[in-house]
């Protein structure tokens, strides 16, 4: 990414995975540094950079490269800060929670477009992109080369201060997330 940056170009950062690992060595070996690093890192770069979720877009992993000037995902995948299981695992401590977890996590193409978390969603083929794969892959086109025309309109001096912008509020928009209390038994 810094070498595209100092090229002048742009970068297209295609997303899926489950998420980083969470078990202890990969915490001994820097893992949460090493994301950490990676989103600051991105919010350094003066050239447009264009996020797409394209299946699994889970955890550290996703956000460790899904810092961009617009964020969209396919129509089916999905974006969250844990797995359904995950949290499910955690909040009550039962496997069998999973879709209720999934439900409030809110990780889906329309939720995250109303909480203001993505910015677009790409439309797959009917039964989603593994069905035609050609057409997901043109849709897909289409829509990249369309943002980055947008995207390399805004001059490289305001590129900076109007990715910060949009990630300041993003969690600060009023009534757009749950109270914390929201998820219960």
């Amino acid at each position: 990414m810094q070498l595209a940056a100092r090229m002048g170009l742009p970068i297209v950062s295609l997303i899926n995975t489950p998420g980083a690992y969470p078990g202890i060595g990969a915490e001994e070996r820097g893992q949460a540094g090493a994301i950490a690093e990676n989103i600051l890192g991105m919010f350094r770069l003066d050239v447009p950079i264009l996020v797409i979720i394209i299946g699994e877009g889970g955890s550290g992993g996703a956000l460790g490269i899904g810092v961009g000037d617009r964020v969209l995902m396919m129509e089916y995948a999905y974006y969250s800060v844990i797995s359904p299981e995950g949290c499910a695992a955690i909040l009550w401590k039962d496997g069998e929670r999973t879709p209720d977890a999934a439900s409030a996590l809110k990780l889906t193409a329309p939720d995250l477009i109303e909480l203001g978390v993505v910015d677009g969603v790409i439309e797959e083929p009917r039964g989603g992109a593994h069905r035609d794969r050609q057409a997901a892959i043109q849709n897909m086109r289409a829509v990249i080369l369309e943002e980055l025309r947008g995207l390399r309109e805004i001059p490289r001096e305001e590129i900076l201060s109007r990715r910060l912008e949009k990630y300041r509020h993003l969690a600060a928009l009023p009534g757009r997330f749950p109270e914390s209390g929201a998820v219960s038994d």
